[in-house]
């Protein structure tokens, strides 16, 4: 058996999450108390009480997710082996690097944490909006996003066959909806966020995540870690440190990762954190492939590696 490991990003985040886990597991416990003194700040309280209101925000929703991410990483530490490589999408590609040591949970906090403050800031800035789009092909989505004319709208997530996010200023993604409308989308999901994501309007938030990684200790990964920015392999904290960054500009690959994960060997996924998401598109990018999301007592408890 060879695993790998796959974490959520933002929109995972739910009241109450981790909050079962850290009343049956004391390591889980532990992990959320060490994320309130790194931040200085009660986060598990958050997580387990809301207001939904403050847990949605991006500065607050990022370390909430990797926190819980990395709470049930250290819970099923023992249980899981032959760990081949790791993923995350979007926020989640920073948990991912905690899994592979190429980060301290500290360290991945505080990053996170600013990496939040940025993106609400650009967003606030330079306001726009994001959008998912099904029934269209990859090209299909490429050729709606370069006719837009209005404003800038660009793809953001492939998140696999068929389902594609865009992002970018509100009258570029009003007007890519349209053009993907006449283009035979089945279904368009207008999305709540706070900016742009994963677009040239994120460009100011990517300058500061530069200078904080900068900053930042990492170390070259215990196994590799695929990058949402090129679907590759990544072995190196060099290349890690440039390509965290690249991601807040670039679409995340999701698709063809899984695809890269697949061809190194993995025959398993287990996915760390809230939710199911990444799961269910598993369902499409790794069908027939066995994928467990552990995020909740009972799933530590059903789980059999």
């Amino acid at each position: 058996m060879s695993i790998a490991l796959i974490f959520p990003g933002q929109g995972s985040q739910y009241i109450g999450m981790a909050k079962a886990l850290a009343k049956t597991e004391p390591i889980a416990a532990e992990t959320l108390e060490a994320a309130d003194e790194t931040l200085g700040f009660k986060l598990s309280r958050l997580m387990a009480e809301g207001p939904e209101s403050d847990l949605t925000v991006t500065e607050n929703a990022q370390p909430a997710i990797l926190t819980h991410s990395v709470a049930v990483l250290r819970v099923m530490q023992e249980r899981l082996s032959k760990i081949t490589c790791s993923a995350g999408h979007s926020l989640g590609e920073f948990s991912a690097h905690v899994a592979a040591g190429t980060l301290s949970f500290p360290d991945a906090l505080k990053i996170v944490r600013l990496r939040g403050e940025l993106m609400h800031a650009a967003g606030t800035q330079t306001p726009g909006t994001m959008a998912a789009v099904l029934g269209l092909s990859d090209k299909d989505i490429n050729d709606v996003c370069t006719r837009v004319r209005s404003g800038v709208c660009v793809p953001a997530n492939f998140n696999s066959r068929g389902q594609v996010v865009i992002s970018g200023d509100i009258s570029g993604v009003n007007e890519a909806i349209e053009l993907a409308r006449e283009a035979g989308a089945k279904r368009i999901l207008e999305l709540k966020v706070s900016g742009a994501f994963h677009s040239p309007l994120m460009l100011s938030a990517a300058k500061g995540l530069s200078d904080g990684l900068e900053s930042t200790d990492m170390k070259n990964p215990e196994f590799p870690v695929v990058s949402n920015v090129t679907a590759q392999l990544v072995d190196s904290a060099m290349e890690a440190r440039e390509l965290l960054v690249e991601q807040v500009t670039s679409p995340v690959r999701w698709k063809d990762s899984i695809s890269t994960m697949l061809d190194a060997g993995v025959t398993n996924f287990v996915e760390l954190g809230p939710g199911r998401v990444l799961c269910g598109l598993n369902r499409k990018n790794a069908k027939g492939i066995p994928c467990r999301a552990v995020g909740e007592p009972n799933d530590v408890e059903t789980f059999d590696a």
